[in-house]
């Protein structure tokens, strides 16, 4: 298998990663909208940002233009990527910080730390 064929395996068109990262978004959107614990919202968020890198690089194999604008979908995917590697540690901090004072990581219950 020569290397061009190796990197455009995959679906011909780009309908099918577009299903996939839609279906992806909302699943994340029902997660997010569903859960009352902090890592399943955590969660819901990092799908919905895949489903965001996975349109930028789908696009990105896609387009059909200048060889300047070649790999910006994939650059965008990877800025996508350590953005949510740095929410998610974020998160979690301060997830565990809720959960060492309150012994729960239930959401309604963060809003008594105000005051």
């Amino acid at each position: 298998m020569s290397v061009t064929a190796f990197i455009l395996a995959g679906p011909a068109q780009i309908g099918g990663y577009l299903a996939v990262a839609a279906v992806l978004f909302a699943l994340g959107v029902l997660a997010c909208a569903t859960r009352r614990n902090a890592v399943g919202f955590l969660m819901g968020i990092e799908m919905m940002l895949n489903a965001a890198a996975l349109n930028f690089a789908a696009f990105d194999r896609f387009h059909v233009g200048t060889a300047a604008a070649a790999g910006h979908g994939q650059i965008m995917a990877l800025f996508i990527i350590a953005l949510a590697a740095a929410e998610s540690a974020v998160a979690l901090a301060m997830v565990y910080s809720v959960y060492r004072t309150w012994r729960d990581i239930d959401l309604a219950a963060t809003s008594e730390l105000k005051g």
